[in-house]
Order: C-alpha cells, then sequence, then structure tokens
C-alpha cells in the first residue's frame, strides 16, 4: 500500500480512539441499555487511546474486530482483518511522527443492542501547517462482550488555509476611521478581514470641502515567497503604489513604490503607529516624485469612528 494510503489510515485509527472518547452523551433519549453500551464503547475508546499512544501495536489491532475493514479517503483501498492492520500500524510507528487528534462527536446510534454507528468530526495534525479534518463514520460490533471495531470510512473536509498568523499584528487596523485636516479634507477609511483572513482590505475615500476628491483601495497580505507583509493600493485618478510593510517596535514602517496615472514614478515612506487611545498616528517622509524631493508630511492622528 502507498505510503499515502498508510498516513490516512493512521488519521482514522487514531480518531477512532478520541472520538468517542472525548464525547458528550448524545441529547435523544437511548433506547435501554444505551447508556451503559456507551459507557463501554467510551472506556474500548479510551484504552485505544492509551495503545496508540504508547505505540502498542499488539493492543491496538485487539480493537479490531478479526475481519475489520478500513476504507481509504484518498484511494478507496481496503485493509482488512487484523494481520494487514497489524503491518500498517508497524508501517505507521516506524517513522515516529504519529499525528496528534481533536475530535468531536456528533451522534452514537445503535442499528440494534450489538451494533453502534458513530458519526463525527476529527482533526489530526502531524505538524504545524500539516492538518487534515475528516467527517467519519465508525460502525462498533459486540462480540464475547467487547465492542470492537469493524468498519471505518472518511471523506476529508476541505480547511482553508490562513494567513492570518502573520498579518494578526496589523489588526488594529480593522475598523472605520477618519482623518479630519484642518485645511477641509477630511480622509474616511475602512479595513476589513476578507474572508479566511489571508487579507486585510482597506478603503478610503478624500473629501474636499464637502466634496469627493478620489477614492482607493488597499489589499494588505502576507507574501509566502517572499516572507513579508506586502500592499497593493490602487485610487480613483488611475495611479497605483506597492507597498512592503515591517514592524519596528511599536511601529509599522512602509516602503512604497508609486506609479502615477501619467506614467510617472515615486517613492515614499509611511510610519504607523497605534496610540494607546485605540487610535493611530501616521507621517508621511522620504517622498520622491520623478526625481523630485518633496517634503516630509507631518504626523497626524487618525481617529477611530
Amino acid at each position: 500500500m502507498k505510503h499515502t494510503t498508510v498516513r490516512a489510515v493512521a488519521f482514522v485509527w487514531l480518531a477512532v480512539a478520541g472520538l468517542v472518547a472525548t464525547s458528550q452523551d448524545v441529547t435523544a433519549k437511548p433506547e435501554d441499555g444505551a447508556d451503559n453500551a456507551r459507557a463501554e464503547i467510551a472506556a474500548a475508546a479510551q484504552s485505544y487511546l492509551s495503545a496508540y499512544n504508547s505505540r502498542d501495536v499488539a493492543k491496538l489491532v485487539s480493537h479490531w474486530s478479526p475481519d475489520g475493514v478500513y476504507i481509504s479517503r484518498t484511494s478507496g483501498d481496503q485493509v482488512v482483518g487484523r494481520e494487514a492492520m497489524t503491518e500498517e500500524f508497524t508501517s505507521v510507528f516506524a517513522d515516529g511522527n504519529a499525528p496528534k487528534l481533536t475530535a468531536t462527536t456528533e451522534s452514537i446510534d445503535f442499528v440494534s443492542p450489538n451494533v453502534a454507528v458513530e458519526h463525527g468530526t476529527a482533526t489530526v495534525t502531524r505538524s504545524e501547517g500539516d492538518l487534515i479534518e475528516t467527517n467519519y463514520s465508525i460502525v462498533y460490533v459486540k462480540r464475547d462482550g467487547v465492542w470492537l471495531i469493524d468498519r471505518v470510512t472518511e471523506d476529508e473536509i476541505l480547511v482553508q488555509s490562513s494567513h492570518y498568523e502573520q498579518l494578526k499584528n496589523l489588526e488594529w487596523l480593522v475598523g472605520s476611521w477618519v482623518d479630519a485636516g484642518d485645511d477641509g479634507v477630511t480622509i474616511e477609511l475602512n479595513c476589513q478581514w476578507t474572508k479566511n483572513q489571508n487579507y486585510l482590505s482597506r478603503t478610503y475615500t478624500v473629501v474636499n470641502q464637502q466634496e469627493v476628491e478620489s477614492t482607493g483601495l488597499q489589499i494588505i497580505g502576507w507574501d509566502p515567497k517572499e516572507k513579508e507583509v506586502r500592499s497593493w493600493l490602487f485610487d480613483s485618478n488611475g495611479g497605483f503604489i506597492r507597498g512592503t510593510w515591517n514592524q519596528r517596535g511599536d511601529r509599522w514602517i512602509v516602503q512604497s513604490v508609486a506609479t502615477l496615472a501619467d506614467g510617472a514614478t515615486g517613492s515614499f515612506t509611511s510610519v504607523f503607529r497605534p496610540t494607546e487611545d485605540g487610535n493611530y498616528s501616521w507621517q508621511k517622509i522620504n517622498q520622491v516624485v520623478a526625481g523630485e524631493i518633496l517634503p516630509n508630511l507631518d504626523e497626524v492622528i487618525v481617529r477611530r469612528k
């Protein structure tokens, strides 16, 4: 069997142990004897989990029925019987990197006094970022007074990736803001997370003497290739700006390169600093447009609406 199938087997077999052991009682009123049966299944699952954590292959296999079947979620291949499972468990533990598990049981139903079906979700993690979440179904059979795993199937749940960890230090930007100057120019800003928190989306409107002068959209995100926070801004006048964000103590320094609507280029540095009162300061320095050095702008306070 391919190594990917071996990994998939490990995921579900571990799930068998943790899912029932951590589940809550089913809310629906059980049939006579179902409470005791659930307790027995939970105890067996706890034993299974202990065997998995101690890498006890023989004990793990003993929790399966002699003709138990695992159906791979990736290939559809079947692993049947204790001999085949012994071989697979030995292979799974050989690399010394068995996955960790979190799981939730959604239901345990009894088909008969000696057959139970569990449905739920499991999340298994080998290392940071290596995560698989599945919907699973486990059939238990009771033989000689012992609940055994007879069949396991699962379907992978697609987990959307997120760069939130790389962007969370900019979460103070989220919200609605206003920068009202003494010259009659007001800049209104709104910043929100996009789906999966992979980007921050900022829009702005510049109002001059109660007339909209320009608008724009800025996207801030993590560049996984360059391993840095970057931004892309597009304004209603036809220009665009690319920026690279770096945190320096309590400040964010943004090195930007601009292309104006007429094709002229420029560069500048923005400095953002969150303040203790929930606002932030902003300043533009080191401005160069079409080869001409422009004066720095004074620091202003941008206030939350």
